[in-house]
């Protein structure tokens, strides 16, 4: 429910293998709307060029694997603790079907949800 009404769960470390070798994407879902797979990656620290190269095995795995002739491309989405822009923009995510987003290790202040709440 958090990610929104149009995703459907598929599977959580979804066994990927690869020259006998087992990879294991944390999260995949199904978005209705978009018709294609979404691969999300849950990283503890920052965003680096490896995950790119990570996201990018695990896409082209779906697209080989598990698509279906009626989806669109599978999407990749790498959730970090932090991301440089400098490097998401060089590194040309969206020429791969991949996005990066940083998430909240910790809730704000409440003072600062109150104020947000506020202004909405």
């Amino acid at each position: 429910m958090e990610l929104g009404t149009d995703f459907a769960f598929v599977a959580r470390q979804k066994r990927i293998v690869v020259d006998n070798e087992d990879y294991y994407l944390d999260l995949l879902f199904y978005h209705r709307r978009l018709r294609c797979l979404v691969a999300i990656e849950l990283k503890l620290g920052k965003f680096n060029a490896a995950d790119k190269g990570q996201m990018e095995l695990y896409l082209r795995w779906l697209e080989r694997h598990e698509m279906q002739s009626e989806e669109k491309p599978p999407i990749g989405l790498i959730l970090c603790a932090d991301k440089s822009q400098e490097h998401v923009e060089l590194m040309q995510l969206e020429d791969s079907n991949i996005r990066v987003s940083r998430y909240l290790t910790e809730l704000p202040c409440p003072q600062l949800l109150v104020l947000l709440a506020v202004s909405l």
